[in-house]
């Protein structure tokens, strides 16, 4: 069975290293993903502000200029709001008792819902600091959001993190770390990554931007928004049934690291927890943003 599956590629995290000082400097896969989907997601974005055809009375929310000011909001929301996120949602306990830890992101932990509220506090604030429609302004970063979480999980693939439940699926891969192993014993995974990648990225992006270009969806505040918090929210509390949850979570008792449990096998793990909350924002927002369609 072992034969049949896919060995994972040997692809290193690191882009490239080069000494300076006596010290090794090294840009890896992660840290590219997130440069280039920030700016692809800048790119997207900017294309749509630069078609006032596309929303509501022809009128953009913001200039393009404004934008690349809402960037740097939205990198320290990431950044702040990622790694708090993961400091409270995943390991409480450890941090609180190694408080000098926090800011030390290098040594990876970041969470995906703790960045989005990041994201969502700061340009709440920039739109009330310079009078910019929020929905629309939510419209407008919604829209370049997918391809930066797909070339994130990508990353995390490449990485072999993040990986997913044991399988006999001929598509299941071998990771080769240590805590991949079953019971000590090679076996195969799913590679929830590249689920994530190809549902919360590729589908729902090329949802998004369809409904943007070409469903007029822009010209209803709101629509965007409201399908991206759901979408995301539904594409995540799918692929959980196949990724594996985080190692604290995960006890002889709780094998599949429920933090919600009906029975020994069913239950919901801390990630659709987190996610429930963004179908019901996403359905909330659409619902506010109706009020403006006419």
């Amino acid at each position: 069975m072992i034969a049949a599956l896919i060995p994972f590629p040997n692809i290193s995290p690191e882009v490239f290293s080069i000494s300076l000082f006596g010290m090794e400097f090294a840009l890896r896969w992660y840290a590219l993903a997130y440069i280039v989907g920030i700016g692809l997601g800048w790119a997207i974005a900017r294309t749509a502000l630069a078609r006032p055809r596309l929303w509501k009375n022809d009128s953009p929310p913001m200039a393009p200029t404004q934008l690349d000011d809402l960037m740097t909001w939205i990198i320290l929301g990431i950044v702040i709001g990622g790694r708090l996120g993961f400091v409270l949602f995943y390991q409480p306990a450890y941090y609180l008792a190694n408080p000098l830890e926090i800011p030390m992101i290098w040594q990876g932990g970041m969470s995906f819902h703790g960045g989005m509220l990041g994201v969502i506090l700061g340009t709440w604030i920039f739109a009330a600091r310079y009078a910019i429609p929020r929905l629309q302004t939510a419209d407008t970063l919604a829209l370049g959001t997918p391809v930066a979480i797909m070339l994130g999980r990508l990353a995390n693939f490449v990485n072999a993190e993040l990986w997913g439940r044991p399988t006999d699926a001929p598509w299941g891969v071998i990771f080769p770390m240590r805590g991949a192993l079953c019971d000590g014993e090679i076996c195969a995974r799913h590679p929830s990554q590249l689920y994530e990648a190809g549902l919360e990225g590729l589908l729902l992006g090329g949802l998004l931007v369809i409904l943007a270009f070409a469903g007029g969806a822009l010209k209803k505040p709101g629509l965007v928004a409201g399908v991206f918090f759901a979408g995301y929210g539904i594409a995540r509390f799918i692929v959980e049934f196949f990724r594996l949850a985080d190692a604290q979570f995960i006890t002889p008792g709780n094998p599949y690291g429920h933090v919600l449990r009906l029975s020994d096998s069913i239950g919901i793990t801390m990630g659709q927890l987190l996610s429930l909350p963004m179908i019901l924002v996403g359905l909330l927002v659409i619902l506010i943003g109706r009020r403006q369609w006419r």
